[in-house]
């Protein structure tokens, strides 16, 4: 199993990550998350952690911001002979709700997706 293998991870977002006002997180973390579950690809497909060799056509959708639970996944949309082609979404799937309590929170259905991108990783010559 290859092309279609998808790796998801999810992560609740702590208030010390907030990076501007308004409690927002910046997009780098996301692509940092996009970065975790590329690399459990290629330890999936490869036996090997892999390289990251760029994204294409990253679309920032929807604000993240402290207190979310984002998931962030991946799936293999194509495998050459060295690099594999992901597809990757960051969809929020829990809110904080600070106005109505400061621990109040809630689940989205649907989830809200945050983030879009392409990425190529490219597994070791062995």
């Amino acid at each position: 199993m290859s092309e279609g293998l998808t790796v998801v991870h999810r992560r609740y977002i702590p208030h010390s990550h907030a990076h501007y006002g308004g409690a927002l997180v910046d997009g780098a973390y996301v692509l940092g998350l996009f970065g975790d579950v590329a690399t459990e690809v290629c330890v999936r497909l490869d036996g090997d952690e892999g390289l990251f060799a760029s994204y294409s056509d990253v679309q920032f959708t929807a604000p993240v911001l402290a207190g979310d639970v984002v998931e962030a996944a991946a799936t293999v949309v194509r495998v050459g002979r060295r690099s594999r082609t992901l597809s990757f979404e960051a969809r929020i799937v829990c809110r904080a709700r600070p106005d109505l309590s400061p621990s109040a929170a809630e689940v989205l259905d649907p989830p809200l997706v945050a983030a879009t991108a392409t990425g190529t990783v490219v597994a070791p010559q062995r």
